[in-house]
């Protein structure tokens, strides 16, 4: 079986916008600058840096910040605040439409989610079990807004599930009727772009996902050095 190139998939669509953008459009649509509107699902700051540099020529761009599997409020908080101070200092540096959403502060809802899965390991089902949360609202919120189409940051993450990421993405956009723009953002040195970026702006990168499992195979791992 091939792998999905979702990386390319996502260039050749990113080539095509020109030509539909320059077609006839419902104009309560299609914003003031002519692009279409994306809703980007951002897990944190730094991830979502280069995604933002990269996309914004093509798009709107509206982040949505939900992530409910951050235990703790204070980081929660915390990297809510680092996103709202990218998107503010990439506005400043450049003509951008980039708006930001925070999604509601609701741990619940994941540790009701991944219940039964607590000692799985750390990239398998319960992480799969996130992707969907966190997407779910995505797709929810770009329908009933009329977003063009919805995406995540999360695909630039060296330890995330690129594939599994971009299946969940598609049956959420049939469900929802919002096209899931696909990606691989941490190809094409897209995840070494986002660490300059992080240095570039001062960014809080965090050493964990922001989970209390993936806390604590942090704190593991460190104990054994």
């Amino acid at each position: 079986m091939n792998k999905v190139n979702y990386q390319k998939q996502l260039e050749d669509i990113l080539r095509r916008l020109p030509e539909e953008n320059s077609g006839w459009h419902d104009p309560q649509a299609v914003p003031v600058t002519g692009k279409k509107k994306l809703l980007i699902h951002s897990c944190c700051a730094p991830c979502s840096s280069y995604v933002l540099e990269y996309l914004r020529d093509f798009f709107d761009i509206t982040v949505l910040y939900y992530n409910p599997n951050i235990t703790d409020r204070q980081e929660y908080e915390k990297r809510t605040a680092e996103q709202k101070r990218l998107i503010e200092e990439m506005n400043r540096e450049a003509p951008s439409f980039i708006t930001m959403e925070t999604g509601r502060y609701e741990p619940e809802v994941f540790f009701s989610a991944v219940k039964g899965l607590e000692q799985i390991p750390e990239g398998g089902e319960r992480c799969f079990c996130c992707y969907e949360i966190r997407l779910r609202e995505t797709a929810r919120l770009a329908g009933e807004k009329g977003f063009d189409y919805f995406t995540t940051t999360l695909t630039i993450s060296p330890l995330k599930n690129a594939d599994k990421l971009n299946e969940i993405g598609e049956k959420l956009g049939a469900q929802y009727g919002v096209p899931f723009l696909p990606s691989d953002f941490k190809k094409k040195n897209g995840y070494k772009r986002s660490v300059e970026l992080s240095e570039k702006y001062g960014l809080y990168r965090q050493d964990y996902c922001g989970c209390i499992f993936s806390k604590n195979e942090r704190d593991r791992r460190n104990s054994e050095k």
